[in-house]
This record gives C-alpha cells, structure tokens and sequence, in this order.
C-alpha cells in the first residue's frame, strides 16, 4: 500500500508539472492582457495601493466583466506582476494592488520598460515559428521561421514596415534597460581611454546615443543596412554618425567594435565572418584594439538562480526557432574568437541574464 501511495502521488505530481507546462502561455497571454486594459498604468497612476473596486472602475472594460478581473489580479499576483496587501488589518478588508518591479517594466509611462518586447513575443509571427518547431525538425529549412512563413525573419522584415517598426523598438528598449545598467555601473570602465567606436547593426543608434552623451570625446558610429539607416530621424549629438552598410562586407575603422546581441542571430560561420570584419576595423591591442559583446554566456556554473537560467533557456529557443541560431556557453564563444584570429578574452557576468565580453586581438 505505502509503495502505491509513493506511485500516485508522484503520477500527480508529474500531472500538476504536465499541466503546468501544457498551460505556460496563459502567463503571457495574461500579461498581454494586463497591458491591453491598461493594469500597469492605472496602478501607476493611483500612486498607492489601488483598491480592487477602484482599479474595476478606472479600466475600460464591459460592466458584465468586472467580476471577472479578480481573477486577473489573482493570476498576476502569483506572477509577480502585482503585489497585494489588505486595505485594513480586518481579513475582510479589501484587496490592494501595486506593482512589482517587474509590474514597473510594464508601464508605458516608464522611460524603461519592456511593453514592445511582450508584445513582439505575443506577435503570431513568432508563435507560428515556436510552433513550427516539430515540422522544422523533419526538413531541412535554416530555422523553424522559415518553415512557418517561407522565408527569413531579415527578409520578413525588410518588406513588413509595421512589423520592422515592432523589432526595433522592442530592440531598442532592450538597449535602453542594458545600457542604464552599463553606463552607471562599474562596467562603464570598459569604454574608458577610447577615442572611436562603432556600433554594428545599432539600429537606431539607441545604444550608440546613451554612448556618445555620457562618453562625449569618442566619436560614435552606428553601422546598420541602408534601409535601416533611412529610417532614423536625424539627430543632434555632434559626436554620432550614422553609416549605412553591411557588417558581412566592411566595418568602419575604429577603436572598438560593440556587438550587442547580434552574434545570437547568427550560427558560427557567419558569426567568425562577422569578427574577423571587426578585426579588420580595430588596431592592435597595445594601441586599445578590442570588440565589446553584450550578449549571453549559457550554462554558466557560478548561477544558481533558476529565474535567471529559464529566462536563457528560453531564448535559446526562440532564436533557434527565429534564426536557427544559438546562445552560447564559454567554451563555444572561445571557439569562435579562436578561430576569427583573436588572441585573449574576458568575460564579466554584470547584465543579468547577458554578460560583457571583450575580445582582443592579437
């Protein structure tokens, strides 16, 4: 008896898990919602706890559903999304609501916050390409995007304005969340003493910008494809410039050459292509010749925090089924500076889930 009592309880164990993952994409199709009504900033406007009568009545929703919007409350409570507290020391009192910090990433108000990149992800240009996986699996197409909508994601891109406009926002607040972190952290040193660098594929010049104010005697470039560079209003930070090409073809000659969460796009070939172009832009190390990477190192042994390595399992994913790319552990990104010609490295885990890589030539 006591053997089949172990046996059950861990058949419904492993069904609770099931379930589980099974359901995983209400989390974000709760959040979606969460932002779609309008949560995260009524809750931010309120200023304190916001009771859940007021927060009923302040949101643009149907009288017929304001019974129903406890029950989102509750969901994002157990997301980490709200926090909620008792209006009174009474249990009958009601419910309060604030934002978490993660809450906070969701306010549009907020000069960071990451609304483009849930929303991209929502997108069912990407789904379909998550989803696509298992077919991708059998055929012989370079990522499950391409099986999803018969062509690249670039391509995809190139000839979806509206789509394109989604990308690059939800990129550039990305860049905005990283170089806050960056830039007022001890890991500004790495641009001390440079007088040039080049920003490849910087879109918008996001990161770029953040650069040149805070460092105002480095000249900055952004390099990005033509269509790309067309498309950013002018600007007026005297020490950036903009220059349209391809990061495969040629790259401005510079002191250094930042790579923010572009080699993840790409498998290895075309990423040692990619460096040994920035090798050609940079000087010798004596003279400060490096390449700056942001992006992330997997499986690293010193991080035991599981939200952390989720979140890298979970991109692992999507690029591959993006791109047909991967993240990559320390000894995958020493393989591709060895062969590209660089001589040393050192990797600094200060950016989350993301590290700060330099490469130095030899």
């Amino acid at each position: 008896m006591a053997e089949n009592g172990k046996l059950h309880g861990e058949l419904l164990q492993a069904e609770a898990h099931t379930w589980n993952h099974s359901l995983s994409y209400i989390d974000s199709a709760a959040l979606k919602c969460a932002v779609q009504l309008g949560i995260p900033d009524t809750i931010h406007n309120h200023a304190k706890p916001m009771p859940l009568s007021n927060l009923i009545a302040a949101l643009p929703i149907h009288p017929s559903k304001a019974p129903y919007i406890h029950r989102l409350t509750r969901f994002l409570v157990h997301s980490s999304v709200l926090l909620v507290t008792k209006s009174g020391g009474d249990e009958e009192q009601e419910e309060c609501y604030s934002l978490t910090p993660v809450g906070r990433l969701l306010v549009k108000e907020e000069a960071i916050n990451l609304r483009a990149f849930l929303n991209i992800c929502n997108e069912y240009v990407f789904q379909k390409s998550c989803y696509a996986l298992g077919d991708w699996f059998q055929n012989d197409d370079p990522s499950p995007f391409c099986t999803a909508h018969g062509e690249k994601i670039w391509d995809y891109i190139s000839h979806e304005p509206v789509y394109n406009d989604v990308f690059n926002e939800a990129t550039a607040k990305d860049s905005e969340l990283i170089m806050e972190v960056l830039l007022n952290g001890e890991s500004k040193r790495v641009f001390d003493g440079l007088k040039s660098l080049v920003d490849v594929a910087g879109g918008n010049g996001a990161v770029a910008s953040a650069i040149a104010k805070c460092f105002p005697a480095m000249k900055c470039i952004v390099l990005d494809l033509p269509h790309v560079i067309a498309s950013v209003p002018a600007g007026n930070i005297e020490n950036m410039e903009f220059v349209a090409g391809n990061m495969f073809e040629s790259i401005p000659a510079a002191n250094a050459v930042l790579l923010k969460w572009i080699m993840h796009d790409w498998e290895d070939e075309e990423c040692v292509k990619i460096l040994k172009k920035c090798r050609e832009a940079i000087p010798i190390r004596e003279e400060g010749g490096k390449v700056i990477i942001i992006d992330m190192v997997m499986e690293d042994p010193k991080r035991t925090d599981a939200y952390y390595n989720k979140a890298q399992l979970y991109m692992d994913f999507l690029v591959m089924a993006l791109y047909g790319s991967k993240e990559r552990n320390k000894k995958q990104w020493e393989k591709l500076f060895s062969e590209a010609g660089f001589s040393d490295y050192k990797i600094t885990p200060t950016l989350g889930l993301r590290s700060l890589i330099e490469v130095f030539p030899k």
